[in-house]
């Protein structure tokens, strides 16, 4: 009777520990996919002295402080052990040039991406940004079926047209009477915010797959492969840097413009994938859609009564709404279907 309680007393514990968990993944993963939006877009549109700061820069820094984070781990998952952190980066790193070379290509494209994310928070306000983002479910699952072969059911393949749906009433364009001179500004500015999430959905589908295939084809640590994608992000950062900004560098330096706010942005950059992969774990489907959700609806109240760059319509409303319901249809596991669609 004892040993049953005891027993009984231990689940109940694991259970509870399992629950507070998955919720402070949930928390977790509101709290990185809003603020990194929120702050990043405020940091671009911020008027201050002097000149801004460059987005290739704060994209480079973001690579080192992701490198020294991942180094970090692997040298705490090997007991603080120098001699064993060296031979492991050696062996991974310089014993198999072409296992670290396939990490060019996501690392390339993240970089890329990266670039892009800075050049669509300086065109379009948050909450817009943050539900188009949300097509790179979209090319996610399309890249997934045509590389790896999955499969994809009935459920998923209708979130992704009511997704579709929903993005375009996010991008329908407002009646609003103004200045013709500033309607046309805005409407470039749109059209350039437009364009970088787009290349950015894209850019993220498939270096997310090709990196998901990497990781199952090798069983080396996901900090390993990660200090390998910040190598080689590194130098393609660097490189954009010097060859799109090269003379403001030269001019001012390669952190003009720099302050508290700047390095909040690059913080939440490098260390929030490294976080998301941490909790993603403890993270089901629908967990994931409350995310979304949340940061969705947090991003617009917030650019709404605080950073006032945001008037709601109903047509963005009904867009959102169709955009959260998709994300949840996508993570919905149903029964399987007899004869499921494949590409």
């Amino acid at each position: 009777m004892f040993d049953f309680f005891v027993k009984k007393t231990i689940e109940e514990t694991v259970k509870m520990a399992s629950a507070n968990l998955k919720y402070l993944s949930l928390g977790v993963l509101v709290f990185q996919t809003t603020s990194l939006v929120l702050t990043m877009r405020y940091s671009r549109t911020l008027q201050g002295d002097g000149p801004r700061y460059l987005a290739s820069s704060a994209v480079v820094v973001a690579e080192l402080l992701k490198i020294f984070t991942c180094v970090g781990l692997v040298f705490k998952e090997h007991s603080f052990s120098g001699r064993a952190l060296s031979s492991l980066l050696r062996q991974e790193i310089l014993h198999k040039p072409i296992e670290t070379l396939k990490l060019a290509i996501p690392s390339g494209i993240y970089t890329l991406q990266n670039n892009l994310l800075y050049a669509a928070l300086s065109n379009l306000d948050a909450a817009t940004y943050q539900v188009t983002y949300q097509l790179k479910i979209l090319t996610t699952a399309l890249f997934s079926v045509s590389m790896l072969g999955r499969r994809l059911g009935v459920y998923q393949w209708l979130s992704l047209l009511i997704l579709m749906a929903g993005v375009a009433f996010v991008q329908w364009p407002a009646d609003s009477p103004s200045d013709p001179q500033k309607e046309q500004l805005t409407a470039g500015s749109q059209f350039v915010g437009l364009g970088a999430v787009l290349v950015a959905c894209c850019s993220s589908g498939f270096a997310g797959v090709y990196f998901e295939k990497i990781l199952k084809e090798t069983k080396q640590s996901v900090w390993v492969r990660n200090i390998q994608l910040g190598m080689f992000g590194l130098v393609f950062g660097l490189f954009g840097m010097f060859a799109y900004d090269g003379a403001r560098v030269q001019e001012h330096g390669m952190f003009q413009g720099y302050n508290m706010l700047t390095w909040i942005v690059v913080a939440l950059q490098a260390l929030g994938g490294l976080v998301i992969a941490a909790v993603i774990k403890y993270a089901d489907n629908i967990l994931k859609g409350f995310a979304t959700s949340l940061s969705i609806i947090l991003s617009t109240l917030i650019s709404y009564f605080l950073l006032e760059d945001f008037e709601p319509t109903s047509v963005f409303f009904m867009g959102a709404a169709l955009v959260i319901a998709a994300t949840f249809l996508y993570g919905y596991e149903g029964k399987p279907a007899a004869n499921p669609s494949r590409a």
